[in-house]
C-alpha cells in the first residue's frame, strides 16, 4: 500500500528528527516497509532518513515545488513518513507558504502531533486543541508527547488529554543521550557519525518501547501520486558533481532529473584531492568548506585541474562551491586560506551573520538560465566581490534583493541553493 503521515510539531526543537529516525528504524526492523520525507529545503536530515530505512529520502517543498512535483516526489511503496520543519504552520513570509502544513492539505494526509511537555502539564490540551482546530483541512490525526518525565507526568498529561478525542500514540521520557549535535548550518551531517547506527538503533530501541507503532501505522492515509511527466532538459551532457564532507549539499531530485533527462554524471571529491573528471559542466555543491579550508587549499590536484577545466568548461559553485572558487576565504579562526582565484571573491566567517530564506532567481548566464525557486542558509561574509552578478534576486514577499553571485568567463556561482525551475512571475 502506497500511504502516508507527516510527524509535525508546535515549534523547532520539539523532538520531530528523533522520533521520526527512530520510527523509520523500528518500522524496518519490523519488516514494514516505510521511507522518509522531508519538508522544506534540508540537506542533513534527509541522509538520516536514508540511514535509517535504507530508502531514499526527498525534500518536498510546498514553497518551491508545484503539487504534481510533490505528488510525484511522495509516491512510492509502502508507508511514507514525512517530517515536519520548524511548527506546522510556520512558512514563508507573508502567510506563512511553504509550511508543512501545506503539505498536509496537498497530499491529504493527517498529522501526528509532537509535543514537548518537558515543561507542562495540564496546559498541554488547549495547546493541543488550539492546533486541532486551526484549520479544517489539516487534520490532526494524533499525539506523540515528548520530554516526559515520569510516570505521573504521563499520567497528568493524558488526562488532560482525553476530553479532546485524539489518541495519545506514545509517551517519550527525557533521554539526554538522544541529543542531536548540530553546527551553526543544523545537525552534523549523518556520514560524519561514526556511532551513526548505534545511535539509530538507540532511537528505535526507545520509540519501540513508548510509542505504539501499530496505532502510527493506522493513521496513514492513501497516497496517490500521477507519473511524473517528462524530466527536463539536463544543464549539461556530462557533469562532474564534487561529492564529500566540505560538499554535500546536493538535491537529489535534481541530480536524478539530470540523469534522467539522459546526462552522465561523474562524482569525485576535493578532499581527497580527486582531479576534476573531463566534463561539459563542473558542479561544487554547498556544505561546510570551512571547516576543511586548510585541506581544500591544499587539494593541489583539485585546485589545478580546477583552473584548467575553466579554460575549457562550464564552472557552476553554489554556497560553499562559491566560496571555493573564489580569491580567499577565511576561516572562523581568522585564518585566511587560498581558494581557486576562479572569482573575484573573499569570503570569511570572522564575523558570522546568518543569511536565511527562500530566493525568487532570474538570469540568462551560464547553465542554469531562467527562471528558478532557490534558498539561502549561511552564516559566511562576503568580504569583497568584484565582476558581473549571475542572478536577479527577489525574497518570498516579491521584494527586490541585490543581485547575487558572480560570474567571470565559463565560470558562476553564488550563496543560493537551486531547488526548482518555476515559470516566470506573470
Amino acid at each position: 500500500m502506497n500511504a502516508g503521515l507527516i510527524i509535525a510539531a508546535p515549534h523547532s526543537g520539539s523532538g520531530k528528527t528523533t522520533l521520526t529516525l527512530g520510527l523509520l528504524r523500528a518500522l524496518t526492523r519490523a519488516d514494514h516497509p516505510v521511507r522518509g520525507a522531508k519538508s522544506g529545503p534540508d540537506y542533513i536530515d534527509p541522509r538520516f532518513h536514508e540511514a535509517a530505512c535504507g530508502r531514499a529520502c526527498p525534500n518536498l517543498d510546498a514553497w518551491a515545488m508545484d503539487a504534481a512535483r510533490i505528488r510525484a516526489l511522495a509516491a512510492g511503496p509502502g508507508t511514507v513518513l514525512i517530517e515536519g520543519a520548524m511548527g506546522l504552520f510556520d512558512g514563508a513570509p507573508p502567510d506563512g507558504r511553504g509550511a508543512t502544513a501545506d503539505l498536509a492539505r496537498l497530499l491529504h494526509l493527517p498529522v501526528i502531533l509532537v509535543v514537548d511537555a518537558g515543561r507542562m502539564a495540564q496546559s498541554v490540551a488547549p495547546l493541543v486543541a488550539g492546533f486541532a482546530g486551526h484549520d479544517p483541512e489539516v487534520r490532526i490525526a494524533g499525539v506523540i508527547l515528548n520530554n516526559v518525565g515520569s510516570d505521573r507526568h504521563e499520567r497528568m498529561l493524558r488526562r488532560a488529554l482525553r476530553p479532546l478525542g485524539l489518541p495519545v500514540l506514545g509517551a517519550l521520557p527525557r533521554q539526554r543521550a538522544l541529543a542531536l549535535p548540530s553546527r551553526h548550518l543544523g545537525l552534523v551531517q549523518a556520514g560524519e557519525r561514526a556511532d551513526l547506527h548505534a545511535f539509530l538503533d538507540t532511537a528505535a530501541d526507545l520509540v519501540a518501547r513508548h510509542v505504539d507503532l501499530a496505532g502510527v501505522l493506522s493513521c496513514a492515509a492513501p497516497l496517490t501520486g500521477a507519473p511524473p511527466g517528462a524530466p527536463p532538459r539536463p544543464p549539461a551532457q556530462r557533469i562532474a558533481v564534487a561529492r564529500d564532507a566540505a560538499f554535500a549539499f546536493a538535491y537529489p531530485h535534481l541530480l536524478a532529473d539530470w540523469r534522467a533527462g539522459g546526462a552522465d554524471l561523474a562524482f569525485f571529491s576535493p578532499l581527497a584531492d580527486d582531479p576534476v573528471p573531463d566534463a561539459d559542466l563542473v558542479f561544487l555543491p554547498g556544505g561546510y568548506p570551512e571547516l576543511y579550508a586548510g585541506r581544500i587549499a591544499a587539494a593541489s590536484n583539485f585546485m589545478q585541474s580546477l583552473r584548467t577545466a575553466a579554460q575549457v568548461t562550464d564552472i557552476y559553485g553554489e554556497c560553499g562551491g562559491y566560496m571555493v572558487l573564489g580569491e580567499h576565504l577565511t576561516d572562523a579562526d581568522g585564518i585566511v586560506h587560498p581558494m581557486a582565484g576562479l572569482l573575484r571573491l573573499h569570503t570569511g566567517f570572522a564575523a558570522p551573520r546568518l543569511h536565511l530564506g527562500y530566493r525568487a532567481l532570474h538570469t540568462t548566464h551560464g547553465r542554469f538560465p531562467g527562471h528558478w525557486a532557490g534558498h539561502e542558509f549561511h552564516y559566511a561574509t562576503t568580504l569583497s566581490a568584484e565582476g558581473p552578478p549571475l542572478f536577479a534576486a527577489h525574497d518570498a514577499e516579491g521584494h527586490p534583493l541585490p543581485a547575487m553571485g558572480l560570474r567571470n568567463g565559463r565560470v558562476s556561482g553564488s550563496f543560493a541553493h537551486l531547488i526548482e525551475r518555476r515559470p516566470p512571475a506573470p
